[in-house]
C-alpha cells in the first residue's frame, strides 16, 4: 500500500480527470461551518488545474437517509470552491450525478476547468450492485482518476474503488492525490517503518471499537499507553474495583490476553495509575460537574472515572518525552468537557513540545487537538477517523490498493 502512483507521476495535460474528494464539510442552514477539507483538497486541484487538466470533482456529504434533498446538495461547497480557487466551478446539481447534465458540463469543458457533480450517495448504496453501474458511468466522463478522499478510503464504493477498474480497462491512470499521499506516508511508515522509540497512544470510550488496533500496535509499537472509555476494562481485568465506570464485559479476557502478550513481546503497556471521578455523567456534556483524583484501584462503588488523573497525565507525557514517533487516537477523557479535559490537554501539550514524529489518528483526537488549540503543533492530524484506525489495524484499505503501483 506504500508504494503508489500520485498525481506527480501521470501526464494529464488536456485529459479528463476525476478526482475523488472528501468534501463532507458540515452545514448549518446551507452554509459550510468547517471548511478545513475543502481547503485540504486544494493543492491537488491546482496541480491539475495547472497542468491543464480537465478538472472533475466528486463526493459524498452526510448519510442521505431520506434519499436525495437540497440540505445534502454539493452546492454549498461549489461555491466555497469556487472563492478558492478564484475560478468557476461548474456544479452539475442532478440527482443522478452522471446524467446528460454531467455528461454535457464535462463535453463543454477546456483545459483547467472545473466541474463539481452532485454528491455521490444521491445515486443510493454505492457499494451494491448499482455500483458496477455506477462506476462505470463515473469512469464514462474521464480518462484518469485521482483519489484523495482518505476518509473514505476504506469503503470500496463506486466513487472509491469501483470506477478504478473501468478507468484502467480504457488505459488510464489512477494515482492517489497529495492529501492521501500525505496519509499514506505518515500512517504507513509510522506503523511499518517507525523511528524508534514508537509510542502509540489510544483513549475513546470502547475496547471494542480497538481490538485490532490494540493488536496491532502491541507488535510494532515500544510503549501502548491506554486512556478514556476503554481503560477501566483493562483496570477491572486486573481485579480493580471502578464503580460505575464504562467497562465491556465481554472484552475482560481480551484485555487480560492483552497485558500478557505485552508481558511476553518486552512491551511497555501503560494504564492509568489514578482517575478523575465523578457521581455520573456530566449533563449537559459541557455543564458545571464536582470532581475528585483518586487512586486507579480505589473508585467508589457509587462513582464513576471519566478522565486519567493527574499523576497518570504526568506518567503519560514521560512516556512522550523520549519517544522518536507517536500516534495518538482516541482523548483520554470526556474532553467535551472543561473540567474533564485535562488528561486530553496533558497529552496534547506533551505532544506539541516533543521533537517526535506525532501523528494524530482522526476523530475525536483530531477534534480535540484542533478544539484545544495544538493541530499546528503536529506533524500530522489524519483526515479520516475510521480509516486511519483500519490503517493502524495493518488493513488494506481498498481506495488505497486501488491505485496503480509505481
Amino acid at each position: 500500500m506504500l508504494n503508489k502512483k500520485t498525481v506527480d507521476d501521470i501526464n494529464v495535460k488536456g485529459k479528463r480527470v476525476l478526482v475523488r474528494c472528501d468534501f463532507n464539510v458540515p452545514l448549518k442552514n446551507g452554509e459550510i461551518t468547517d471548511e478545513t477539507r475543502i481547503v485540504a483538497a486544494l493543492p491537488t486541484i491546482n496541480k491539475l488545474i495547472n497542468e491543464g487538466a480537465k478538472v472533475i470533482l466528486c463526493s459524498h456529504l452526510g448519510k442521505v437517509k431520506e434519499g436525495p434533498n437540497e440540505k445534502e446538495s454539493l452546492a454549498p461547497v461549489a461555491k466555497r470552491l469556487s472563492e478558492k480557487l478564484g475560478k468557476e466551478v461548474v456544479f452539475v446539481s442532478d440527482y443522478n450525478v452522471t446524467g446528460e447534465a454531467a455528461t454535457a458540463a464535462v463535453a463543454a469543458m477546456k483545459e483547467g476547468d472545473v466541474v463539481l457533480l452532485q454528491n455521490t450517495r444521491f445515486r443510493g448504496k454505492e457499494e451494491t450492485k448499482n455500483g458496477e453501474e455506477f462506476s462505470k458511468e463515473l469512469a464514462d466522463l474521464a480518462d484518469s482518476y485521482v483519489c484523495d478522499a482518505f476518509g473514505s478510503s476504506h469503503r470500496a464504493h463506486a466513487s472509491v474503488e469501483g470506477v478504478t477498474k473501468f478507468i484502467k480497462a480504457k488505459g488510464g491512470d489512477n494515482a492517489v492525490g497529495y492529501l492521501m499521499q500525505k496519509e499514506i506516508d505518515f500512517l504507513g511508515n509510522a506503523v511499518n517503518n517507525p523511528v524508534r522509540p514508537f509510542v502509540a497512544i489510544l483513549g475513546g470510550a470502547k475496547v471494542a471499537d480497538k481490538l485490532n488496533v490494540i493488536n496491532n500496535l502491541l507488535e510494532k509499537c515500544d510503549t501502548l499507553i491506554i486512556g478514556g472509555g476503554m481503560a477501566f476494562t483493562f483496570l477491572k481485568a486486573k481485579g480493580y474495583e471502578i464503580g460505575k465506570s464504562l467497562v465491556d464485559d465481554e472484552k475482560i479476557d481480551y484485555c487480560k490476553e492483552m497485558m500478557e502478550k505485552a508481558e511476553k513481546l518486552g512491551k511497555k503497556l501503560l494504564l492509568p495509575i489514578d482517575t478523575t471521578i465523578a457521581a455520573g455523567f456530566p449533563d449537559p456534556i459541557d455543564g458545571p460537574i464536582d470532581v475528585t483524583v483518586v487512586d486507579a484501584d480505589k473508585i467508589p462503588a457509587d462513582m464513576e472515572g471519566l478522565d486519567i488523573g493527574t499523576k497518570t497525565a504526568e506518567l503519560y507525557a514521560d512516556a512522550v518525552k523520549s519517544a522518536k514517533t507517536v500516534v495518538w487516537n482516541g482523548p483520554m477523557g470526556v474532553f467535551e468537557n472543561p473540567t474533564l479535559a485535562k488528561g486530553t490537554i496533558a497529552v496534547a501539550k506533551a505532544l506539541a513540545e516533543t521533537d517526535a514524529t506525532t501523528i494524530i489518528g482522526g476523530g475525536d483526537s483530531a477534534a480535540a487537538v484542533n478544539q484545544l488549540g495544538f493541530a499546528d503543533k503536529m506533524s500530522h492530524i489524519s483526515t479520516g477517523g475510521g480509516a486511519s484506525l483500519e490503517f493502524l489495524e495493518g488493513k488494506d484499505l481498498p481506495g488505497v490498493v486501488a491505485a496503480d503501483d509505481k
